[in-house]
């Protein structure tokens, strides 16, 4: 057997969250310029629950605290100093007896931990969305945690406006859910004090109202997994928060809560939390919330690591899994660029504006093919479960089900459903940019830039017309055959092919 040479692993980098509900531990490294998480603790910490009338943790707090930090340090030992980030937030900020805590914490991690501030925590917020999210516009973020509310505005990395608020899901829930009891007089209650402390910051976030909000908090999550197990998009909404708050007000307490697709560790602190965000979504006027795949320890790790500002986040992605995955670059380039010119010819016709919508049929173009690592055959049906599962920074999560439905129907069979449901577009645009894929990739079959000829085409209506030299039709047969099989196929979108030399 020959002797092969291997690149060394690229480095560790950890990040570390002292949150007032959970503690975070996650260790990443960069693929192919791509962020990999290579593990992930939490534990149920609830240190804010542990704080007294005279905000003293208790030692029992403390203690659930350090037991935790002695898990995170056995880990620690195998990363450089300069790779670890460790930070505590709000319930350490009000603890009067946060040194004692924080003293004890460094000795365990043989690290330092820095206590933020509430704006440096919800500055790293926003930071963590605008690395994972597609950040070109303005936006308003949203984050709850167990004993703060971080309210952030920018368009970016730039951040306009950024406050904290001492309103969590913990503390919250013991002031206004107190011994797991669910009432409705307890979230009005809760919706009121959460509305009299954004009351006094409105006016300063007046031009955010209206834009694209985003969070990624554990409520937030919560929410957005409800909306899944029931096969609807991962889109909050009022008249949505309002179901599920008529749903915990039917189980009377934490205890009796059976929410299908709700997980039993996001239980106990659903109501709080959903009642700050029914607070938030009304204060600020918000009609839909997505969810974020970054937050405060995305926004402590990509600040680490090297260039991360500097290339778009959506190119990141691509590219990462291009490379990744063995990705025949220069295909994919090739029947990218035919889509590209079949969308710029049909889009006048079919008016095709979303500028989005060609972003992500061209990375759709570029994917295509990424299930050929695993086989040949089914490889559409593994590309569709790759890019489902895989880590999508940039992308949301109406716009990774639009990539996954392309990729998975661009050739072969096309169900009588195809494109159907999807929430980020409507049905007969959604088919007729699969049509576009399929097409680019049937004509560039040969796997060879030279080899297509000027070509015409136009679209009436549901007719796509295709105009083909005869000579070239008559020398590429296999191509020819498959788009006259293509034609059958293009009735399941409710469009027609013709062929024309």
């Amino acid at each position: 057997m020959k002797n092969q040479q291997y690149a060394a692993p690229s480095p560790l980098y950890a990040v570390i969250d002292l949150g007032s509900n959970s503690f975070h531990m996650l260790i990443t490294r960069l693929v192919a310029d791509g962020v990999q998480t290579v593990d992930k603790v939490k534990r149920k910490v609830r240190l804010a629950s542990g704080l007294d009338d005279q905000r003293n943790l208790s030692e029992e707090a403390i203690g659930r605290g350090l037991e935790c930090l002695s898990f995170f340090a056995e880990r620690l030992q195998d990363i450089a100093p300069e790779n670890i980030r460790i930070v505590a937030t709000a319930t350490l900020r009000i603890a009067n007896n946060a040194d004692l805590f924080l003293n004890r914490a460094e000795h365990i991690l043989k690290q330092p931990v820095r206590l933020l501030s509430g704006i440096e925590e919800a500055e790293r917020i926003y930071l963590g969305v605008a690395h994972t999210s597609e950040c070109s516009a303005q936006k308003l973020v949203f984050d709850i945690g167990g004993a703060s509310t971080e309210i952030i505005a920018g368009e970016n990395f730039n951040i306009h406006h950024a406050i904290s608020l001492n309103m969590g899901c913990v503390t919250f829930n013991q002031a206004f859910f107190r011994d797991g009891k669910i009432t409705d007089a307890g979230f009005s209650k809760a919706i009121a004090e959460a509305k009299s402390q954004l009351l006094p910051y409105i006016a300063q976030y007046q031009e955010f109202i209206g834009q694209q909000t985003l969070g990624g908090s554990g409520t937030m999550q919560a929410l957005a997994e409800l909306l899944m197990h029931q096969s609807r998009p991962a889109i909050i909404t009022l008249a949505f928060m309002q179901e599920v708050k008529q749903q915990l007000l039917s189980a009377g307490a934490v205890n009796n809560i059976q929410i299908a697709g709700l997980s039993s560790e996001r239980s106990p602190v659903l109501a709080s939390g959903l009642a700050i965000l029914i607070a938030l979504f009304e204060t600020f006027e918000v009609k839909t919330l997505q969810l974020s795949s970054g937050a405060l320890r995305e926004g402590l790790l990509y600040e680490m690591l090297p260039d991360m500002r500097s290339q778009h986040i959506r190119t990141r992605t691509v590219d990462s899994l291009v490379e990744r995955f063995h990705i025949d670059v220069a295909h994919a380039e090739r029947v990218s660029q035919q889509a590209m010119h079949l969308f710029a010819c049909y889009a006048s016709q079919w008016q095709l504006s979303n500028g989005n919508l060609k972003q992500l049929l061209n990375c759709a173009c570029q994917l295509h093919e990424v299930g050929l690592l695993l086989s040949y055959k089914y490889h559409q049906r593994h590309g569709a479960y790759i890019l489902q599962h895989a880590d999508l920074p940039g992308f949301d999560q109406t716009e990774r089900q639009f990539i996954v439905s392309l990729v998975g129907l661009a050739k072969g069979d096309i169900p009588a459903n195809a494109m159907a449901e999807l929430a980020i577009t409507d049905t007969v645009t959604a088919r007729r940019l699969l049509a576009i894929l399929r097409l680019a990739i049937i004509l560039c079959r040969r796997r060879k830039d030279d080899v297509l000829p000027q070509y015409h085409t136009s679209v009436d209506g549901k007719m796509i017309n295709l105009c083909l030299p005869s000579q070239w039709l008559e020398a590429h047969p296999l191509i020819s055959d498959e788009l006259l099989h293509e034609n059958e196929q293009l009735t399941a979108l409710d469009l027609d092919l013709t062929i024309v030399c």
